[in-house]
Formats: C-alpha cells, structure tokens, sequence
C-alpha cells in the first residue's frame, strides 16, 4: 500500500511539472495564466494520485502494463520541454536554447516536403502570418512530430522484439482496458482487432486532418494564431502526440487480441489431447 502511494505521489507530481513546465521555462507569462497552470497542474495532479493509488483503475488504461504509459508520458514530457525552451530561445537565448533550435529548424525543414503533416501545419496558418512565426511553427511540429514517431517505433521494438506484455509475467486484459466492456456483446476477439484498426487508422489520419479542419474552419471563424508561446508550445504537443498515442493504443489492443488467440489455440489443443486420452 505503501508503495502504491509513493508511486502515486511521484506520478501525480510528474505530470503537474510537465504542465508548469512552459509556464516556468517561457518569460513574459502573465499573472491570469500562471493561476490558470497552477490549477490545471493540481487538477491534474490529483487526478493523477488517485487513479494510481486506486487498486484497480478507472480511466487509465494499461496501468499495470509498463512501461506503455510511461513512454507515452515520456514523449509528451520531452515535447513540451524542448519546445519550451526553443520559446525560451527567443527572449532569453543561451547555448542550450541555440543548439535545440538549431537542431529543430534542421529536423523541420527535412519534414516539410509536400502532403506531410508538417506542411500542412504550416499552411494553415494564415496568409500574411510572419516569416518568424512560420519558421517556429515548423521548427516546433518537425521536432514533436519527429518525438512521436520515435516513441512509435520504440513501443513497436517493445511489442516485437521484447514480446511485450507477456514478458512481465501474468497480463489481466480487464484490469489492463478498464474502458472495455466484454459484456457489450460479440466476440471479444473481434471487438479488439476492431478497435485496434480504428485507433491505428484515426491515428495515422489526425495529422493530416487537423491541419485541413482548421484551414477550412478559419473561413467561419477566427484564423488559429500560434504567436503566443504558450498556444504554439500546446497546440504542436497536442497536434503530435494524441494521434501518436492512439496508433501506440492500436498496437497495444491489437497485441492482446494476438495474446488471446494465442491461448484459445493452447487451450483447443489441450482440450483435444484429453478427448484423446480419454
């Protein structure tokens, strides 16, 4: 018990720092939005507590399934930290801030090629947006796209080749996906490689549709504006690492389901083997 709830505290403050984050690294935040991150911070990091220090989970999916959530906290972690302090490069510039943004800059510009997301993000900033706010929106979604993509490929290697979850011992698919009802109805098989499927699908789309829904949206409504460090910092963390996390979701699910075929084929041929013998 007493362990559960030290890791609780120590997730819960974690993910409050990874919201102050921009706030404390960024100058020139104002008074209205310090408050407002201190509060999301605790919100959050209360939520945090209690669903880890709960003995079985609410929300949080694959909490038992490490290190799935904390790779995905890790990529986030690291995207609003570094953007962070490419913002901070700006007013305040040092030769940490320099070097990441030198490194950002070279990672957008190779992204930015036609059709890929990067590119869209940068053209659905307005038209007579300046060349400076151009140049950080590329520079900030080449480097969180670039993030989410090695978070991928390293879940994928975790699945593949260490063969994860099974090579931590016993897996519980519903304390695991808290979120699935096996009583809904179907085949649970089925329902799985289902939500797999869509996850992985919606998540290989999203890039490439946000981009395109703003764009069209700022016909009706106010053009989106990235000027602000704090929107940029978020809105690129957002833009990159939600359909990163839905296609890790996807691989995860779709492995499961592997899982449980594996072991009704096991228990078949268990079942004929006795036919036999009897």
């Amino acid at each position: 018990m007493i362990a559960r709830m030290s890791g609780a505290v120590v997730r819960g403050l974690l993910v409050a720092l990874m919201i102050a984050i921009p706030g404390l690294v960024v100058p020139g935040v104002s008074m209205e939005a310090s408050q407002a991150t201190v509060l999301i911070a605790l919100l959050a990091a209360i939520m945090t507590f209690i669903e880890y220090n709960a003995r079985s989970p609410s929300i949080v999916e694959f909490r038992d399934a490490a290190p799935f959530n904390r790779l995905r906290f890790l990529a986030l972690f690291s995207t609003v930290f570094l953007l962070s302090m490419i913002c901070r490069g700006k007013t305040d510039p040092t030769l940490l801030t320099n070097a990441l943004t030198s490194v950002g800059t070279i990672i957008g510009n190779s992204i930015d090629f036609p059709y890929s997301p990067v590119r869209l993000v940068v053209l659905m900033l307005p038209p007579d947006s300046h060349e400076s706010i151009v140049q950080s929106v590329r520079t900030a979604a080449g480097l969180s796209y670039l993030i989410s993509l090695t978070a991928m490929a390293m879940f994928l290697f975790l699945v593949r080749v260490l063969g994860w979850p099974a090579r931590n011992g016993s897996f519980n698919v519903w304390v695991n996906l808290p979120l699935f009802d096996p009583t809904a109805g179907g085949d649970v098989l089925y329902r799985l490689n289902r939500d797999a499927r869509i996850n992985i699908a919606l998540g290989f789309l999203l890039p490439f549709l946000i981009p395109a829904v703003v764009k069209m949206a700022a016909d009706l409504l106010n053009p989106i504006t990235l000027e602000n460090p704090q929107t940029l910092i978020w809105t690129m963390s957002a833009w990159a690492f939600l359909p990163a996390s839905m296609i890790m979701r996807g691989i995860a699910m779709q492995r499961i389901a592997e899982m449980i075929k594996d072991q009704r084929k096991r228990a078949y041929a268990n079942a004929d083997a006795d036919m036999l013998l009897a």
